[in-house]
């Protein structure tokens, strides 16, 4: 069990006391429990900030270095589910991308 140094103790202490004891201006406004809605106007507000090639490059990257391990090791088993999952994610992406390009020229 680690010792937590004293000046660690008061500001774990009042960090607390300030979330448990002061009103805290980020809640949700009374009434407005319900879930969030993703409603036209949401969708239109938001603009997506990854572009489809960097997020296509994170999947690759991703998946290269498991394939690496794996023929490192010598799995081809593994290596097998690794590509087809790689595709398979791959299409879903595209897919979703896809629809996210439709989504912004509407």
């Amino acid at each position: 069990m680690s010792i937590i140094p004293p000046d660690s103790r008061r500001r774990l202490l009042g960090a607390a006391t300030k979330y448990l004891l002061e009103p805290n201006r980020d809640l949700p406004v009374p009434g407005d429990d319900g879930p969030p809605r993703l409603t036209s106007r949401f969708l239109e507000s938001l603009r997506m900030s990854r572009s489809r090639e960097r997020i296509l490059a994170n999947l690759d990257e991703m998946y290269r270095e498991a394939f690496e391990r794996a023929k490192a090791t010598g799995d081809d088993s593994q290596m097998a589910t690794l590509d087809f999952a790689y595709r398979r994610e791959q299409l879903y992406f595209e897919i979703l991308l896809d629809v996210r390009d439709a989504m912004e020229r509407r």
